[in-house]
This record gives C-alpha cells, structure tokens and sequence, in this order.
C-alpha cells in the first residue's frame, strides 16, 4: 500500500513540475533558466508534499524522504532537459546540421561557431546575465568585473579543472590534457582589459 502511495504521490509531482514549468515559461518572466526550472521543482515537490501531509499512510521521516527526493528529481529535470537544451553545443550542432539539410563541411564549423552560434543563441547576453544574476560578476561602467564570489569560482573551478579532469581526454582521434588547462596557449591580447 505505501509503495502504491508514493508512487501515485510522484506521479502527481511529476504532473505538477511539468505544469509549473509550462505556466512559468509560457506566463512569466525568467530571469536564468536553470534557476527557473530549480524553483519549478521545489514548488511542485512542497505543493505534492502538502496534498500529501494528511496522509496518515507515511510517517514524518517518509514524508521527508519523499520530498527530498522530489527537490532532487526536479533538480535533476532543472540541469538534464531545459538547461542542457539551452545550452548544449552539441544540441545546437545536431539542430544546425538539421537547418543545414543535414551536413555542414568540417573545416567550417570554426566559421559556424563564431559567425552563427554566438549571434543567433546570444550567448555573450545570455552568459553575462546569468553570471550577474549568480553573483559572480558585475558590470561598471561597460567593464565586466569579477566579484568576490567570483573570483572564489573561479578558483574553484580552474583548481578542479586542472587536478579532475582527465588528463587523458579523446578529442578528434588524439588523447589530450589540452582541456585541462586550456589557458597553456592562450594570445596575450591586452586591448580588452579594464582599468
């Protein structure tokens, strides 16, 4: 009986994440996407959890145990489909070829990225909005600026970079390290720095 019962309680959490997250699309505004979809997977999981409260079915504990994996199956849902769509180069390389009847030469995909990814995903817009809305930069006086936080991701995330990912990685044919410090390379071009 409570496994019937939690399961027909997640089947009513996966009808309400989805119909949270159409209404907020269709009738909102989003600010970040993955930060909309996380908040459409709490509402649904406390809007299942207090259907469900009166329930005498499942003790307190269950009870929390099924809200939080509810807050984890949204959180899940949040990264795996709107957000990956939303960002994935590899969707947007898959719907291009599409778009190109199928196939686009290899040495243009260079061309591909620069001239029509950035523009038509506007991914600079899209990228800045989501890192201010993060906390994590700033913008003053048309100078994009890290902030305190920032500056602790970023850390964060080139120390992690350089010592988890694999050194060992198949890129085009050729196992590289290249990714894990992709800076080793990189132009000193100083004409865009801040003062």
């Amino acid at each position: 009986m409570k496994l019937f019962r939690a399961f027909a309680a997640t089947v009513l959490f996966v009808l309400l994440l989805l119909s949270t997250y159409y209404l907020h699309i269709r009738f909102f505004t989003v600010n970040v996407v993955f930060y909309a979809a996380i908040a459409d997977g709490v509402i649904a999981a406390l809007v299942t959890s207090l259907v469900m409260y009166p329930s005498r079915t499942f003790n307190g504990f269950e009870k929390f145990q099924l809200l939080v994996i509810w807050v984890l199956a949204g959180y899940c849902f949040a990264i795996s489909v709107p957000t990956v769509i939303d960002r994935s180069l590899s969707f947007y390389i898959l719907e291009k070829l599409q778009q190109r009847g199928g196939g686009i030469q290899q040495s243009r995909f260079a061309d591909v990225f620069t001239k029509e990814y950035l523009k038509e995903h506007r991914l600079v817009d899209v990228r800045l909005t989501e890192q201010m809305e993060s906390g994590t930069i700033q913008i003053v006086n048309g100078c994009v600026k890290l902030t305190e936080k920032g500056q602790k991701f970023a850390a964060a995330s080139r120390y992690f970079r350089q010592n988890f990912l694999p050194k060992k990685r198949l890129l085009m044919g050729q196992y590289s390290s290249d990714l894990t410090d992709p800076f080793r390379n990189s132009a000193d071009i100083s004409d865009y720095k801040c003062q």
